[in-house]
């Protein structure tokens, strides 16, 4: 079985590198067959030496959505679970299978602060690692622009906390506890 740190010398890495474990490590037995012989492949799959089957670990898509009303204000949930509970995010959350992002976002907006929105506004990706129940999962995060009028009223349900509107010129991305949606608040107030 080759170790991770071959494997990134031989893709031209340092030798002396930070080790993360590989994403399936938590991963022992081969889901196709059930042999233990489930290896490190390459960084980002394993393979059963049994019956040959490779699982790549592909990331799983996740939303987040800057709902901004007529007064240029955005709103802010508060997170209600782990990680980063308690700190400032976005509304969003994992797409479901068989949906495409714009459903996820909508169904999640919905979720989360009650309010049904058409034509979200895809604005652009960001690479993520989000780490769940002690396991690393590679995500990547769209995120998405909806204009709403001042009269909507959301509330907070499932993993927000509560919801705040919040002046654009008030925000400052270092408060949201999520490292891409910090990194994508402040691409968002530099458009």
């Amino acid at each position: 079985m080759q170790s991770l740190c071959s494997i990134i010398r031989g893709l031209g890495g340092c030798t002396s590198i930070f080790i993360m474990p590989h994403p399936l490590d938590k991963f022992l037995f081969c889901p196709v067959c059930g042999s233990r012989s489930f290896e490190v492949n390459n960084f980002k799959s394993k393979r059963c030496a049994s019956c040959g089957f490779t699982y790549y670990a592909n990331p799983c898509a996740a939303t987040a959505a800057f709902i901004r009303n007529d007064r240029d204000e955005l709103l802010i949930a508060l997170r209600a679970k782990a990680p980063a509970k308690g700190t400032l995010d976005l509304p969003g959350g994992f797409v479901d299978m068989d949906e495409n992002g714009e459903q996820g976002i909508a169904r999640e907006i919905m979720e989360e602060t009650g309010l049904h929105i058409d034509c979200p506004r895809y604005l652009f990706s960001i690479p993520n690692r989000y780490l769940y129940s002690d396991f690393v999962v590679h995500t990547l995060d769209l995120f998405y622009e909806v204009r709403v009028g001042d009269d909507v009223e959301p509330h907070a349900d499932d993993d927000a906390a509560s919801l705040q509107w919040m002046p654009l010129n008030t925000i400052n991305p270092s408060d949201f506890g999520l490292h891409s949606i910090s990194q994508a608040v402040a691409k968002y107030l530099s458009l």
